[in-house]
């Protein structure tokens, strides 16, 4: 076991857990990532062994057919998945964070129907905020839905879908002015609706088209898509909770377990950047020695390692503030910020190390390189989180004076 990135005071449980997709990792997913990344196929052979696992319901409660584990235990096989390819990481992420909302928010009803069925991986999640014309102002939303009897219409498109294609349920967030009388703020203006749907691409469901994939410089495998919305009809009872104009704070819930995530693919990606690097470095001799040996090297690997480290130590600290039942919004946001941003450097140390090597696609890190840069801006740019981090502190530390 490498000695950076541990976790204390984990049960046995977690450890075997933990262990389990480690070993996974090495086995099934590293060997085969750049190949298929290359390709940009869908890694369906790993998704397959991850359902035999019981990873697509390991934060599902037990009473629904789940493993019913924490979201630390979930943010440290994340990690470990990431470390071996994002992209994989990225099908778990969205199918959680549904699971997650239905968990918190979603009727009896709604739990009894659909949690289940995701625990399994039967039913796959995908959630839809973004629009082509916005990216962090949720506010400024134009989809909408309107109330026509027992049904809503939804009309509009939607943005960087992450499992648009191969899901089979999305959590759609839309405009919803039904009840809400003009001069609403536009937060609470807004409903999730539980979209159900055929996987694939095209008009996946009357009214619901899904175009073919959104071509990416990195991420590839899984799918991003644009959602369009175009009359498409959803019984009232498909609203997340059966109440409208709470899909903002339903969404934001979800979102800070989605940034914990986000923070956990950074640490996972940066651990696999400094294995290469320090192993690289160990194999690649100058001036008669492995350049390991040399100071300006070793350096670089101090650096990787330390922020290896740190960003784990927060990622940890967020996971477990909200498993505790605390508002974690400030550690969530630090924690993301810190990882992507650390994420960045060493994968670009790491390259360093490589020298021309890196550049070339035989080696692994030149993917890491490509990768890297998607975790600067999802769940929030760095900028988002600046905001919500200082708006937080001025909350906990308000002059009094």
């Amino acid at each position: 076991m490498a000695r950076l990135a541990q976790t204390a005071g984990l049960t046995d449980v977690q450890q075997e857990i933990v262990s389990t997709v480690r070993d996974f990792v090495d086995k099934e997913i590293i060997p085969v990532a750049t190949g298929l990344e290359h390709r940009d196929e869908y890694p369906q052979q790993i998704v397959d062994g991850l359902k035999e696992l019981g990873l697509f319901g390991l934060m599902i409660p037990e009473e629904y057919g789940g493993l019913g584990e924490s979201l630390l235990t979930y943010a440290l096989c994340v990690e470990e998945i990431a470390r071996g390819w994002m992209s994989v990481s990225g099908i778990i992420n969205t199918h959680f964070i549904v699971a997650y909302m239905l968990k918190q928010h979603g009727t009896q009803e709604q739990k009894d129907y659909f949690l289940p069925k995701m625990a399994l991986g039967d039913i796959r999640g995908a959630f839809s905020m973004s629009e082509p014309a916005l990216g962090s102002d949720v506010s400024a939303i134009t989809s909408k839905a309107v109330k026509d009897g027992d049904e809503y219409v939804l009309t509009g498109q939607k943005m960087w879908l992450t499992n648009g294609g191969t899901s089979s349920l999305v959590a759609v967030l839309v405009r919803s002015d039904e009840g809400h009388p003009e001069g609403t703020a536009p937060h609470k203006s807004m409903t999730t609706f539980l979209v159900e749907k055929e996987p694939g691409f095209g008009e996946v469901r009357p009214g619901l088209t899904i175009p073919g994939k959104i071509d990416k410089m990195g991420y590839k495998g899984v799918d991003t898509t644009e959602l369009i919305m175009d009359g498409l009809r959803i019984p009232a009872d498909r609203v997340l909770g059966g109440t409208t104009g709470r899909g903002f704070y339903q969404m934001m819930d979800g979102v800070e377990v989605g940034r914990v995530n986000v923070a956990a693919r950074g640490c996972g990606v940066a651990q696999r950047a400094f294995e290469l690097g320090v192993q690289y470095a160990q194999q690649r001799h100058t001036f008669g020695r492995p350049i390991a040996q040399h100071q300006a090297i070793q350096f670089k690997l101090a650096e990787m390692a330390t922020k290896v480290e740190a960003a784990h130590a927060m990622m940890v600290n967020a996971a477990r503030k909200k498993d505790s039942g605390q508002r974690n919004d400030l550690e969530a946001g630090m924690a993301k910020y810190l990882a992507s941003e650390y994420c960045k450097e060493v994968v670009e140390d790491a390259f360093r190390i490589h020298g021309g090597y890196g550049f070339s696609k035989e080696y692994e890190i030149e993917r890491l390189y490509r990768e890297a840069p998607m975790l600067l801006i999802g769940e929030g740019t760095a900028e988002i989180q600046k905001m919500i981090i200082g708006r937080r502190l001025l909350e906990e530390y308000r002059f009094q004076g």
